[in-house]
């Protein structure tokens, strides 16, 4: 018997060609799609807004489908780890800047949520040295009822039913609002321990 330690293994490699940044670089392709599908439409028309709808909601559901993919077969990378937020905030922005062009969203809640993605992305960055600012349960809810507003915007809803859609976007609102908040204390204190 030695007293030598046993030798490290090898750090696994994550290929940057897997199928979580895949998904992620689609969910990035598909935002100029989903723009020239609303830009050539105008947001009129049943089959044009239904065609926006779907090509936003298979766009928002890679987000979900790529982080479940990185996190269950640890196939997480750099240029995931970055692409994947920019990916987001470029769909979701998108969508609300062409909503709020066209008509069917005020601009102020356009630039509330925004301001408050950007926000928190740059919240990130500035205290990346000193620890990792993970997505809350209340992160999550906001992306859900964003995604959730946005396509009931999308899809031609008959009255009354159309009237539902404000309501989403009133509480993906203030969910943004709060969340927002909450990174903003946690990225304080971060900063503020070390």
């Amino acid at each position: 018997m030695t007293d030598e330690p046993a030798p490290a293994s090898p750090a696994r490699v994550v290929s940057l060609y897997n199928p979580a940044n895949v998904l992620t670089v689609l969910r990035i392709v598909l935002v100029p799609v989903f723009v020239a599908i609303v830009v050539a439409s105008g947001l009129t028309g049943t089959g044009a807004r239904i065609a926006a709808c779907l090509v936003f909601c298979l766009a928002s559901a890679t987000d979900y489908v790529d982080g479940w993919i990185a996190r269950k077969w640890s196939m997480v990378t750099s240029f995931g780890k970055i692409a994947d937020p920019i990916a987001d905030k470029a769909l979701t922005g998108t969508a609300l800047i062409l909503l709020s062009a066209y008509d069917r969203l005020p601009w102020w809640v356009t630039i509330v949520i925004l301001a408050r993605e950007w926000g928190v992305t740059a919240l990130r960055f500035w205290v990346i040295r000193y620890g990792v600012i993970a997505a809350s349960r209340g992160g999550k809810l906001k992306t859900v009822l964003q995604i959730a507003a946005i396509a009931w915007y999308l899809w031609p809803v008959p009255e009354p039913f159309d009237a539902v859609g404000p309501w989403l976007m009133g509480a993906a609102l203030v969910v943004t609002v709060v969340t927002g908040g909450d990174y903003l204390v946690q990225a304080l204190r971060l900063r503020r321990d070390h």
